[in-house]
């Protein structure tokens, strides 16, 4: 048998498109997390779906008005670093995972979000 997962988005606009609320929801962690209703919340989403037959990245990026600019700053800060985690995994390719890693250092150093590591400054 063939497991499946499904993911949903559920995104409230306001007359302008702009999203007001938005609630995701996955099979596979609302089944593992005691106390979910099922649904979570959130301010922002970044989601990239390959076309292989396009061969492009299709992209949804959405944040709500609530999302601050200082939230905004360490969510990339956070998403730049998962990128090169997730690169490094599925090419095996260390070398630029490592300066994708260090231009998120460079990243979060200079908002403030992680201290200085006297990595990657390319001033």
């Amino acid at each position: 048998m063939v497991k499946k997962s499904k993911i949903e988005i559920e995104v409230d606009l306001d007359e302008n498109n702009v999203p007001q609320k938005m609630e995701w929801s996955a099979s596979d962690y609302h089944q593992n997390m005691p106390g979910s209703n099922g649904s979570e919340s959130c301010k922002a989403l970044l989601m990239s779906v390959w076309d292989a037959k396009e061969q492009n990245t299709l992209k949804v990026d959405l944040w709500t008005k609530e999302m601050t600019v200082e939230e905004m700053q360490q969510f990339y800060h956070q998403t730049f670093v998962t990128m090169a985690d997730t690169f490094e995994r599925s090419t095996s390719e260390q070398e630029m995972a490592n300066a994708m890693r260090d231009f998120a250092a460079f990243f979060g150093e200079k908002f403030g979000l992680i201290p200085k590591s006297g990595r990657f400054d390319p001033k």
